[in-house]
């Protein structure tokens, strides 16, 4: 639709004679739009000024489109040479000026679409300058070893985007931030000199698009948020920018940084650059101390102006003043910091648009959100009419009455009622944003005992409280956390933990500004502290961790190991190198620990459920972490040759259950199919491939980087134990199980599981161990040779007290290894105890019910126990919050019931065994 087809508004004129002797002047245009006009010309003399001017082209274009009118006028502008681009330029900047000043102000358009309209403008003028100058000095020799084709993407020098621009949010008279420049790798040696010469098309840039001339400017040029700009040139090479930014980046850099994008010269250099910053930008822990960073600064904008003191509309200053623009961005902006490292949906950058992800993904409610954006959107119409009068870079209402007269015309409506809109807005945007950023004050916090006195006092030396900065945020906390303390089982024991928690703790301003933000936090960690201090100990050196209690899903369902899987992989793909994609596995893996711990000590999951997702979890990282180990393997050595080699998992891992503390045992299991080398740069015989392959793997899961390590892994379970060697080719695997092995390798066997490897092998080795269990549990010394095993672990590994979970007759291993003796005789493919034990054949019903009883009485003690501590089980020296923990998880209601039922429990379970297994009756 044409332009004066689509008017649904207007202002109302506020010099009625001006109004009327334009509409005189374009007495052949559509009546609405000649109306629209006079109203402008009669607020603004800058706009009225401009339809003169550019009368005839008016009149050329007021039947046609304006976004194809937009689209026109910057395309004809590919066509205009050095000589004339600073006239085509300033013709240009008038007609979009008028073309989105009336657009605006008949309704035509709406915020995003005059910004961007402004935006694609300075796109296109900073991008033709730089072509056009780059090319000059290419013609004169100044661009060493450039040719005239490398002025299209100007030698590889851009420019960045920044603030408003980056955004898509210019304003109607808006500076232009840049950060110019340049790709030094494309120069080598002569950096040096291709840098002077990129120093002078900045500056002849700046002249040209912001020095007033007889056809006015095109846009004031800022080039001030470059890296150290009181010191630095107006260009500088991306290297020279980036050890800036690693060194000496402030959170206001970091924050500017969400806006930018490349805008001209050599996107591609520009795309390359950001990616390189996006770990200064994107913190990968959640940034909770920007809060206080851009609350400072907000505090050191306003004294700097003068902005503090009551409202009033008089010269009010609609950007930084209190409920101005600005609250709204940095409120946006500060909350993306927050989680935007996380959380990639949530770098949008524009203003708007992060309002919405961040609505989307929970971090502002929705209410919020929508009344933010259409306070943003009001804010930012009025600047916009302050801009329009006269073409003025200013964000302060007049300060006569006679002035906000004539804004409030501008706007359309009578002067009082845009006063009292005003004012109401700008008192509702203060009440949603200052509360976000400024810190309440501390409440009073419980009385203490002389014992809790001593150990709060002792807080002011631990290392997380040593800035000035930390104590101030800990200052406000404090009261909280010993409040929450005070409400735990015995509150001195959780102070205590909670102590061992901070002493561990070696920095404090990021956990303490995360947990000021969220105070739910607080009460985890006093739940934990007084429940499972062995996990506070940890969390103190993984306080990391705590940014997935907020900053995703960790209170949904459990996804399972191929939810996990994809997870990951997609975390990996993202990495940029191989020694990256340990540390994000670590970090991953660490966060979803946490999280079953958590879920497990909060009685959200039990200890069998505990036990089945730590084992999803680690199953997900193994067939995560494979496919990347043997890529980066393979680079150096070549394909695996043959037909590829697989992964089986042993024990607990097999079985499908692990507790917090548990290991992984792990096989590798190869096919090389006659093939004797890799085919590599650096070609291996296939046998020293895979056991380097497998210590690859080995390394990559058990290393100790600087995110800690995933799991200790445990290969002595491959044939011959130590003696062999540590991969172990598919036929000699067979050769030993059917020949050489032992009876408790065959029932180690009914647990393997193969978790990943080539699909072929999977399906062999899986069926051959199938055909393994029907073959060997047939054998009439299969119950003797239990007998002794079991007599010989009874003299190694005895129970150490009457808590002991795991070692003695009737308890744990005594049990899953009659459960893998069942499976065993009866052929039974199934890996888990329970299942296993099911083995009708086997088994009475009574015995099953005994041994199954003491299992799951003994599983659920020995996970509560292993998240609680990685010592033997004492509930004594538990705590009073661990003896909550697991006597809620086996459903007693004392100790001393407790300790009756094990012993109950285990004495049934070994009568079983020894009626089974008795060396003398099976004899």
């Amino acid at each position: 639709m044409t332009l004066h087809a689509r008017i649904t508004r207007r202002p109302m004129a506020y010099d009625p004679e001006v109004a009327a002797d334009l509409i005189k002047d374009f007495a052949e245009l559509p009546a609405t739009l000649r109306q629209l006009m006079a109203a402008v010309a009669g607020c603004s003399p800058y706009l009225r000024d401009l339809m003169r001017r550019e009368a005839d082209w008016l009149r050329a274009v007021h039947l046609e489109v304006p976004e194809s009118v937009l689209a026109e006028l910057l395309r004809d502008l590919g066509e205009v040479g050095l000589d004339r681009l600073g006239v085509a330029l300033r013709q240009a900047k008038r007609r979009v000026a008028l073309l989105a000043g009336l657009c605006d102000l008949g309704g035509i358009w709406a915020l995003e679409d005059v910004t961007s309209a402004l935006t694609q403008l300075a796109d296109r003028a900073v991008d033709l300058c730089l072509q056009r100058l780059v090319a000059d000095e290419i013609r004169r020799g100044k661009l060493p070893g450039q040719t005239a084709e490398d002025a299209r993407v100007a030698g590889g020098m851009f420019a960045l985007a920044m603030g408003k621009m980056g955004a898509f949010e210019l304003n109607y008279s808006s500076d232009i931030d840049l950060i110019c420049l340049f790709d030094q790798d494309r120069y080598g040696a002569d950096a040096g000199e291709a840098r002077a010469a990129f120093i002078r098309v900045t500056r002849k840039m700046t002249a040209l698009l912001s020095d007033v001339t007889d056809e006015g400017y095109v846009f004031r040029l800022d080039l001030r948020l470059r890296p150290d700009a009181s010191v630095t040139p107006v260009c500088l090479s991306m290297a020279a920018a980036e050890a800036y930014y690693e060194a000496e980046g402030r959170t206001w850099e970091r924050a500017a940084y969400i806006k930018a994008r490349p805008c001209g010269g050599d996107i591609a250099a520009g795309e390359r650059f950001l990616r390189m910053l996006t770990p200064f930008v994107w913190r990968k822990h959640l940034d909770f101390a920007a809060i206080q960073d851009a609350h400072d600064m907000r505090l050191r904008i306003r004294d700097h102006r003068g902005l503090h003191g009551p409202l009033s509309v008089e010269g009010h200053n609609i950007k930084l003043g209190v409920g101005g623009i600005r609250e709204i961005e940095f409120f946006t902006q500060t909350r993306q910091l927050i989680a935007g490292g996380r959380d990639p949906e949530l770098r949008d950058r524009s203003t708007l648009g992060g309002l919405r992800a961040l609505a989307a993904k929970g971090w502002v409610a929705e209410p919020v959100a929508e009344e933010l954006s259409a306070l943003y959107r009001a804010h930012r119409g009025l600047e916009h009419l302050l801009q329009m009068v006269n073409d003025a870079q200013t964000h302060l209402m007049p300060t006569t009455p006679e002035g906000v007269a004539r804004i409030a015309a501008f706007a359309g409506e009578e002067e009082a009622a845009f006063r009292s809109g005003l004012l109401a807005r700008l008192e509702r945007t203060d009440a949603l944003t200052e509360g976000f950023f400024a810190p309440e004050d501390a409440e009073e916090g419980p009385e203490l005992s002389a014992k809790a006195k001593t150990i709060v006092a002792g807080w002011q030396h631990y290392p997380c409280l040593r800035s000035d900065r930390a104590q101030a945020i800990f200052r406000r906390l404090r009261p909280r956390m010993l409040k929450d303390l005070s409400r735990a089982a015995n509150p001195e024991e959780a102070l205590v933990a909670l102590d061992g928690f901070l002493s561990g703790l070696p920095a404090g301003v990021q956990v303490f500004s995360l947990f000021e933000q969220n105070p739910a936090l607080v009460e985890l960690i006093v739940d934990i502290a007084g429940t499972a201090p062995a996990l506070a100990m940890y969390l103190s050196r993984n306080a990391q961790v705590l940014d997935a209690v907020i900053g995703g899903s960790f209170w949904s369902a459990w996804p399972g190991t191929s939810g996990l899987r994809a997870e990951l992989a997609g975390q990996l793909a993202e990495a940029r190198d191989y020694e990256a994609r340990l540390d994000r596995a670590r970090r991953w893996m660490k966060e979803w620990h946490f999280r079953i711990g958590v879920h497990h000590l909060r009685g959200l999951i039990d200890g069998f459920e505990a036990g089945k997702s730590y084992a999803d979890l680690a199953e997900a990282v193994v067939q995560a972490l494979w496919p990347v180990v043997v890529e980066a393997f393979a680079a150096r050595h070549g394909a695996p040759p043959g037909a590829g080699a697989a992964l089986l998992a042993m024990g607990s891992l097999g079985a499908g259950r692990l507790n917090a503390g548990s290991d992984l045992d792990l096989i590798l299991i190869y096919d090389a199919q006659g093939v004797e080398n890799s085919e590599g740069d650096r070609p291996l015989p296939t046998r020293t491939f895979y056991a380097r392959l497998t210590q690859a793997m080995v390394t990559a899961l058990s290393a100790q980087t600087a995110e800690g390590r995933l799991y200790e892994v445990d290969v002595r379970l491959r044939p011959s134990g130590r003696a062999g060697a540590v991969a172990t080719s598919v036929q000699s695997w067979k050769d030993y199980q059917l020949h050489e092995a032992w009876s408790w390798e065959h029932l180690a066997l009914t647990r393997a599981k193969v978790l990943a490897g080539a699909p072929a092998l999977v399906d062999e080795i899986e069926g051959w161990r199938r055909a393994m269990l029907a073959e060997k549990g047939q054998g009439a010394k299969l119950a003797s040779h239990l007998a002794e095993m079991r007599a010989r672990l009874g003299q190694a590994k005895p129970a150490k007290s009457v808590w002991d979970t795991k070692n003695g007759a009737g308890r744990l291993m005594d049990i899953e290894l009659c459960a893998q003796w069942a499976a065993l005789v009866s052929a039974n493919p199934a890996r888990g105890v329970e299942r296993q034990l099911a083995s009708k054949a086997a088994l009475s019903a009574q015995d099953q019910a005994d041994l199954l009883a003491a299992y799951r009485l003994l599983w659920r003690l020995h996970a509560a126990s292993r998240l609680l501590s990685q010592k033997a089980l004492e509930p004594e020296t538990l705590g009073e919050g661990g003896r909550a923990f697991l006597l809620r998880e086996t459903g007693e209601a004392s100790i001393e019931a407790l300790s009756a039922r094990m012993e109950q429990a285990v004495s049934l379970a070994g009568k079983v065994m020894g009626r089974l297994f008795d060396t003398k009756a099976v004899d």
